[in-house]
């Protein structure tokens, strides 16, 4: 197993707003100097690091000074993390156009994973269509992230499509695509981690590693929440799971670098270091 950090834990995430009216302008992003999060994630000893699509549209036509900046600090690309509307069919050829720089973006700098988080939900709630579109729209997405040579998968997450385990159940009941399995966000949503892990293994294609406060829902460093993460690996191990492991802390307010290097002594005192 190799080790990254999400570099949103500096700085969190926005939207670019000229989606507001340019479906295929909109972008997750972190505010803030990257390469000061290269550094960061170095320094702690991480081998990788993720970060959002948007983050890498100022290197568009310079991707190859992104790369360096990587390698300089000894790091790879393990992920990159997209998202967009799902649902809705009129929109899929503007999504897709989005998807398809993302993707150009993500190969570009050497990313491994591809990764698509969430899903709308309309206003009136969730209807049973609703995973079934989603899911043949998601496997159109990751055709192409696998053509172009990364690893797809999609991330379940709170506030969106597929939340609680029933929702993850129905959602990859439609689609063929991977598990990003965000055990923080499946417990969050009522799920039981090690249990999404176990009825999905045959189709675990990448992890995201954090800890939850049970009681507020937020996010902490690895062993100092209430998951039971001895359980959650051994059900990554048993998966036969052995590709990137990422952290994510997005939204801590304690020292963020402090909080990583917490984790990443915690993944190197258990079984998968």
């Amino acid at each position: 197993m190799k080790f990254a950090y999400e570099a949103n834990a500096w700085g969190g995430v926005v939207g670019t707003p000229g989606s507001v009216t340019n479906l295929g302008s909109g972008f997750y992003e972190t505010p803030g100097d990257v390469h000061g999060t290269l550094e960061a994630i170095a320094a702690v000893g991480y081998q990788g690091l993720e970060l959002f699509d948007g983050n890498l549209l100022p290197f568009e036509d310079s991707i190859s000074d992104f790369v360096a900046a990587v390698n300089g600090q000894g790091l790879e690309v393990a992920g990159v993390y997209s998202g967009g509307h799902l649902i809705y069919r009129d929109a899929h050829e503007d999504e897709l156009a989005r998807f398809d720089r993302s993707i150009r973006l993500a190969a570009s700098a050497g990313a491994r994973h591809y990764v698509i988080g969430g899903g709308a939900i309309r206003s009136t709630g969730r209807r049973d269509e609703d995973y079934r579109i989603a899911g043949e729209f998601l496997d159109t997405v990751a055709e192409r992230a696998r053509a172009a040579g990364l690893v797809a998968s999609y991330h379940p997450h709170l506030g969106s499509l597929a939340q609680a385990p029933e929702q993850i159940d129905a959602l990859f009941a439609a689609t063929s695509i991977g598990l990003c399995a965000d055990v923080a966000h499946i417990a969050a949503g009522g799920g039981d981690p090690a249990a999404v892990i176990r009825r999905h293994a045959d189709r675990l294609a990448y992890v995201h590693l954090k800890d939850l406060d049970a009681t507020t829902h937020a996010f902490m460093p690895l062993g100092e929440g209430d998951l039971d993460l001895g359980g959650i690996i051994d059900a990554v191990v048993d998966a036969g799971y052995d590709d990137w492991i990422t952290v994510e802390l997005d939204g801590y307010e304690g020292d963020q670098s402090a909080a990583a290097a917490r984790s990443l002594r915690f993944l190197q005192a258990g079984k998968l270091a």
